[in-house]
């Protein structure tokens, strides 16, 4: 039986290839241009931005009122990050965008199921032949 060392494997050019493919065929899917674009639009989108930034300074604060045990100042900052992050998630581009993420993820995941069960599959008919 042929072995391998760690960086063998690793370094197999075939296989570093054909990710390498399987990468750039992804990058170039319907699923990631969209993601693109809406990320481009969230970013120059001054509306959005402002959203994202009290969030994150709001956020801020709560850390500094949970340090000094002050709950009602907590719940106070955390209902105003929610009514800004219900705003935030009125706007059509934020939706589109957490959609395309979670497309993009899918797809992923549906690449990784099939390799893994096609390896699997290999690697079962193979040891099962081999008996």
């Amino acid at each position: 039986m042929e072995c391998f060392t760690n960086t063998e494997m690793i370094v197999r050019e075939d296989i570093m290839a054909k990710a390498k493919e399987l990468a750039d065929l992804i990058s170039t899917s319907n699923e990631v241009q969209f993601f693109q674009k809406a990320e481009v639009q969230i970013s120059s989108n001054d509306q959005i931005q402002t959203l994202i930034s009290a969030i994150k300074k709001k956020q801020k604060e709560i850390v500094a009122f949970e340090s000094f045990e002050n709950k009602k100042m907590v719940e106070k900052i955390e209902k105003e990050i929610e009514e800004l992050q219900n705003q935030l998630d009125s706007i059509p581009i934020v939706n589109e965008f957490r959609q395309s993420q979670e497309d993009i993820n899918y797809l992923l995941q549906l690449v990784m199921s099939v390799i893994r069960d096609t390896v699997s599959e290999k690697i079962t008919v193979e040891s099962s032949s081999a008996s």
